[in-house]
């Protein structure tokens, strides 16, 4: 059965004039492999786009909001606002995941790995509002669902280094430092995706997604801080 998306253009007040390009936004990489004969393509480039859009209006409202505050402390604001389990949780409260194009088997995981395909797609989808209703609209959408949270992610301490926090809880708790292992790399070079876990002695605490090695980390020890209640 076709996925309906007028319903979600309501929800987000946002009509596209361009209809194919709100459906790409939506449409993951292994949908194509099960649908060949579907013209669009999927959503890569326009997560690509969506995140340097993203990354501008998020970095031009904390330069306007915070004024007296460094250029690294402004930076991990950022950080802690674009993550995937950020981003992932803003699409989950928008409804997204009922729209997503996935293969059957993707379909059934609805651990980390949806959470981060839901992160990847809320990207994916500044960028096709930016190409279809321009910046102006794109920075309102962001403005509407993303930068509400500035003030938890300052009042909590949320942009803290998630690895350090991680490493001093462990070190106090267990006399222990934790340990990070690659667990899976995919995709091109140019476009690589991890998977690391965290460990504290030989027992995983949890696992963590990102483009770098070094996200990734950071996404495992985010998770792990929260799995053992130390945020």
């Amino acid at each position: 059965m076709p996925v309906d998306f007028s319903s979600f253009e309501t929800k987000v007040s946002i009509t596209f004039t361009n209809k194919a390009i709100l459906r790409q936004a939506f449409t993951h990489r292994s949908y194509l492999n099960e649908h060949r004969t579907v013209k669009t393509g999927h959503n890569e480039r326009l997560e690509f786009l969506g995140d340097a859009v993203l990354e501008l209006a998020v970095t031009a409202f904390l330069y306007d909001k915070f004024p007296g505050k460094t250029e690294g402390d402004l930076t991990s604001y950022r950080a802690a606002l674009v993550n995937a389990n950020t981003l992932g949780e803003v699409a989950q409260k928008l409804g997204m995941d009922k729209y997503l194009l996935l293969s059957k088997g993707e379909a059934k995981d609805k651990g980390r790995a949806r959470l981060y395909i839901l992160a990847n797609t809320f990207e994916a989808l500044i960028g096709a509002v930016f190409l279809d209703q321009g910046y102006t609209a794109a920075e309102k959408f962001i403005a509407e669902h993303v930068l509400p949270l500035t003030e938890e992610v300052v009042s909590k301490k949320l942009w803290l280094d998630a690895k350090s926090h991680f490493q001093e809880k462990a070190q106090d708790e267990f006399s222990q430092t934790p340990s990070y292992k690659t667990v899976s790399e995919e995709g091109p070079d140019h476009d690589k995706n991890f998977t690391i876990a965290v460990y504290i002695g030989k027992e995983k605490i949890a696992e963590g997604k990102g483009r770098s090695k070094q996200d990734a980390e950071q996404s495992a020890a985010q998770e792990a801080l929260k799995k053992k209640n130390w945020l």
